[in-house]
């Protein structure tokens, strides 16, 4: 979360700039898709009872016509507390009181923010977007806050984390393990070990990973050169990624078996 402070803000709003652009290239802020703004009083009209003018929600400061999933959002239907208003943040708490049917996300992580992006993905897909509301989100001309830019830049910040996570993981496929009380535990590494497939079985290795209190199991390829091999690198040594700094044996176990066990 971003917070006040020094080159922080420099690089925040740096940040939520290219997340703001982004966001308006994407469409999301395009001023000919659902224009009309609403002020959450006339917002909450929007309920889907006799006599209201239609059943709107709105996420993020988008509003969307729902009517055409009236069942989960009508008067008594299980999702009912998200019509006519803006409850983002119940969107990732899954609590439906009145308490969290809001839309105030400030205390609310950059995984969570990821969780609020795929449901704004699905209703862009499954519904018709028909204005903003006028409040946390979005200003009185339409345009977009502080605080929805500083959400486009951690929904950024994710995305990019969960970008580099992937690759790790190929790179590093965790190992398969298992534990019982009478034998104790054991790792391996297979083609499929850690759901990613590849060409490779590899041997497990500690992997440290800078700020993770304890190192955990990964599978690390024995042969050819490193993953992370430059065209100016030295000439490689045909251990693949045996050699990298943050990678440990497991004490008692063959460097080069692709079974680790540790009876009790």
């Amino acid at each position: 979360m971003l917070r006040p402070g020094g080159g922080g803000v420099l690089l925040g709003l740096a940040v939520a700039a290219a997340a703001a652009i982004a966001a308006w290239l994407m469409g999301w802020w395009s001023p000919h898709a659902g224009s009309r703004l609403f002020v959450p009083e006339d917002l909450a009209r929007y309920r889907g009872g006799p006599g209201d003018p239609g059943l709107y929600l709105a996420l993020l400061g988008r509003v969307y016509d729902v009517s055409s999933g009236r069942r989960h959002y009508e008067p008594g239907a299980h999702y009912s507390g998200f019509a006519g208003r803006d409850a983002s943040r119940a969107f990732v708490t899954g609590d439906y009181t009145e308490a969290s049917l809001v839309d105030d996300i400030s205390d609310l992580s950059s995984s969570d923010m990821l969780i609020l992006q795929n449901w704004r993905s699905f209703y862009e897909k499954n519904y018709v977007l028909v204005g903003k509301v006028r409040g946390r989100f979005y200003s009185e001309d339409g345009l977009p806050t502080l605080e929805l830019m500083r959400v486009e830049a951690m929904i950024t910040e994710a995305l990019e984390a969960n970008k580099q996570e992937l690759k790790d993981k190929q790179k590093f496929p965790p190992c398969n393990s298992e534990w019982s009380s009478s034998r104790g535990s054991r790792f391996w590494c297979s083609q499929e070990s850690g759901g990613v497939s590849r060409d490779w079985i590899g041997v497990p290795r500690k992997l440290y990973k800078p700020g993770a209190k304890e190192p955990h199991c990964v599978c690390v390829r024995t042969t050819g050169p490193p993953s992370d091999q430059t065209p100016d690198s030295p000439p490689h040594r045909n251990r693949g990624d045996l050699d990298h700094p943050n990678l440990g044996e497991y004490t008692g176990c063959s460097p080069l078996a692709i079974t680790c066990s540790f009876p009790l």
